[in-house]
């Protein structure tokens, strides 16, 4: 597989931020009652995902170690400013639903998290594709997650009626209770599937994750691959 390619691969399904790697919880539970509402988060926080991994990799090897968690969160704030701004200018409807939660967008964890294991150490062009991937990733689970939602929770779906009236909706739907049992469902579906990260990939073969008082040469064989 292209390597580019597998970038977008990895974010979406191999491990996607919010049903894989459990990153990102908090806007996820609370901003996915509707759809809308999960696509405006989602697209929002994949411009800033690709934007900080061009600048962090463009700037890999100015900035020093010593300061370098630091310097991304002002290069986040910096892009998240911009994308708040842009939104409530363009978008007020949007920006309205998310409140607070787009300043937010700075100390998400999926942000600095690729911004410390990819973007540090790789070119712009593949940072770049894993910001995309990543951010898709996190756009289409939010998304799915609101229409769940909002379709058992208000009865619509992209705010358009698609259950009658005289039924009832299931009101903990739009409730933090809610959202765990979203989550929940599709992170079942997706280990049902069978989605073999590396993290499972290890569980399997018995490893218990200490590197230190480990005889196997896994690691080795993965470096030489790379």
């Amino acid at each position: 597989m292209n390597k580019y390619v597998e970038r977008l691969y990895n974010g979406l399904i191999k491990e996607n931020p919010t049903l894989i790697l459990m990153l990102g919880m908090c806007p996820t539970l609370a901003v996915s009652t509707r759809a809308l509402n999960g696509i405006g988060m989602g697209l929002s926080t994949t411009a800033v995902l690709i934007l900080s991994n061009l600048v962090i990799s463009l700037l890999r090897k100015v900035i020093p170690n010593q300061v370098r968690l630091p310097s991304y969160i002002v290069i986040v704030a910096s892009l998240v400013t911009v994308t708040e701004l842009l939104i409530e200018a363009y978008l007020p409807s949007v920006y309205e639903a998310l409140g607070i939660y787009i300043p937010l967008i700075v100390v998400n964890c999926i942000i600095l998290g690729r911004a410390e294991a990819y973007a540090n150490r790789h070119t712009p062009g593949l940072s770049v594709m894993d910001g995309l991937g990543m951010g898709l990733g996190f756009t289409v689970a939010l998304t799915l997650a609101g229409l769940v939602r909002e379709v058992l929770g208000n009865g619509t779906a992209f705010g358009l009626r698609v259950i009658p009236e005289s039924i009832e909706p299931i009101g903990i739907f739009v409730q933090p209770p809610g959202a765990f049992l979203v989550i929940a469902l599709f992170i079942a579906i997706m280990n049902a599937i069978g989605i073999k990260t590396r993290q499972r990939k290890l569980v399997e073969s018995s490893c218990d994750g200490c590197c230190a008082s480990c005889v196997s040469p896994c690691e080795k064989e993965e470096a030489s691959v790379k």
